[in-house]
């Protein structure tokens, strides 16, 4: 059969078409987009805070909780809305997500007050919540089961317009103007879409019976180390990644420097990227012992070159090369244990990965102010070696050989955990705002030495 075979066909059963329809075409195009104003909803803010935090007086680090609640509403909510909402019909449940977005940008873009701009983020968050596992189950149910991993990259393909494209121009324009302006915008975009995915996307039904499983059931299967090891590699990552800005510039990098520092090292996330589409199903566990071990390493060494800017950037692109390669590897462990059903595999990680953010975070903020800030990168390593502890005894979770998994061909988990990598790229885009306020923190404490204040 040919991929290109377009029909008119509606898809509105839980029979997947044999061909790509018409409406599969629209729908896939529609899910991009969704994901588009997702990504730039959830990391807008990032950009804004300082006009933000000035107009609505507040600190600059009493405005970064506005990210914080995001991600906790998140990570407390992933899950349990996924498994309330399986049996609903996908399209209505697609579209309440963006109505959610809409909501929290209007909410935002009027709010009178701090505290408004909170519970509309909240609501947000609740959104974000449910949006990328609906996203994806849907993309795979409105083509032919061998172009179900091609139709999800294309829409996560949206994340990463949303990350260079959405965020930008999200920030210029508040800048330019005024942030409510900007925020306003983004409401009305996600509204119009809301309709044109009421008026476009094929229905799709819910899951007669979702499979979301039990502690019990996650731990015979190995899918519990999964969700334990991902945790603890976010942790340990996020408790120096946090405090990255400050770092790089206690090692030489000029303050204004920063954000171009960071996206050469996010793009050395590429390489472990194509990295784990190559070894993803060929040798999974071997590359993801190695990817970890590695990051561990390279992490325990970032005290011992401390000073030295060349030293610094060499070695934290080794770390983030091998970090660029985790993502798709423990969504592809955790899909392939078929311990639960794969929408609910990706909301225990999605949420896990939530803890591990926040959790690093504010481990990173301790271990600051006991042994400062040259020496708070071996707390970091610490947990990455609980995470490597964990993949290395989890054979269940972690097999020398991959599950089979009846839902997901061998090149569609490729694709599939690609495309979620391609998802996490973004995490580090949020994570600028606390680099940011962290860094202000770190100078008054006299972390930072003088010379390198601003």
């Amino acid at each position: 059969m040919s991929t290109n075979t377009i029909t008119t066909s509606a898809v509105s059963t839980n029979t997947r078409p044999i061909t790509v329809t018409s409406q599969s075409v629209v729908g896939i195009a529609v899910l991009g987009l969704a994901t588009f104003f997702a990504i730039t909803t959830e990391l807008m803010p990032v950009g804004l805070l300082g006009t933000m935090s000035a107009d609505l007086g507040v600190t600059e680090s009493t405005m970064g909780i506005v990210i914080t609640v995001y991600a906790a509403a998140v990570a407390l909510l992933a899950l349990p809305l996924t498994s309330l909402t399986a049996r609903l019909p996908r399209k209505t449940v697609l579209v309440s997500t963006l109505v959610g977005y809409t909501v929290s940008n209007v909410m935002i873009a009027l709010a009178p007050s701090f505290a408004v701009v909170c519970a509309g983020r909240v609501v947000g968050g609740v959104a974000h919540a449910l949006f990328f596992s609906v996203a994806s189950a849907y993309a795979t149910r409105i083509v032919p089961p061998r172009l179900a991993g091609r139709a999800i990259a294309f829409v996560y393909s949206g994340s990463s317009l949303g990350f260079v494209i959405g965020v930008p121009v999200a920030t210029w324009v508040g800048q330019s103007i005024g942030w409510r302006p900007a925020v306003g915008a983004v409401a009305v975009a996600a509204a119009v879409l809301a309709v044109v995915a009421l008026l476009f996307l094929p229905s799709v039904r819910g899951a007669a019976s979702p499979h979301i499983g039990s502690p019990k059931a996650w731990a015979r299967t190995g899918l519990l180390s999964v969700v334990v090891a991902d945790l603890l590699l976010f942790a340990g990552h996020y408790i120096v990644y946090t405090y990255i800005g400050p770092y790089a510039i206690d090692a030489g990098l000029d303050a204004g420097m920063v954000s171009g520092a960071l996206l050469v090292l996010g793009a050395t996330g590429v390489v472990g990227l194509w990295l784990a589409g190559m070894f993803v199903d060929r040798a999974p566990r071997q590359t993801l012992i190695t990817a970890v071990a590695a990051m561990a390493a390279a992490i325990a060494t970032l005290p011992f070159v401390h000073g030295s800017l060349l030293g610094t950037m060499v070695v934290a692109g080794v770390w983030m090369a091998a970090n660029g390669t985790t993502g798709t590897l423990f969504m592809a462990a955790a899909i392939r244990t078929g311990g639960v059903s794969p929408d609910i595999a990706g909301a225990l990680v999605n949420g896990a990965s939530n803890i591990g953010i926040a959790g690093g975070a504010a481990i990173g903020g301790q271990a600051l102010g006991l042994v400062g800030l040259q020496w708070m990168p071996l707390a970091g390593a610490a947990v990455l070696l609980g995470s490597l502890g964990v993949v290395v005894v989890a054979r269940r979770g972690f097999p020398v050989h991959s599950h089979v998994q009846e839902h997901l061909s061998t090149s569609s988990i490729e694709a599939i955990t690609s495309s979620l990598a391609v998802v996490t790229t973004s995490v580090p885009v949020v994570s600028r705002a606390i680099q940011t306020l962290t860094g202000s923190v770190a100078v008054s404490t006299g972390s930072v030495p003088a010379r390198r204040r601003r």
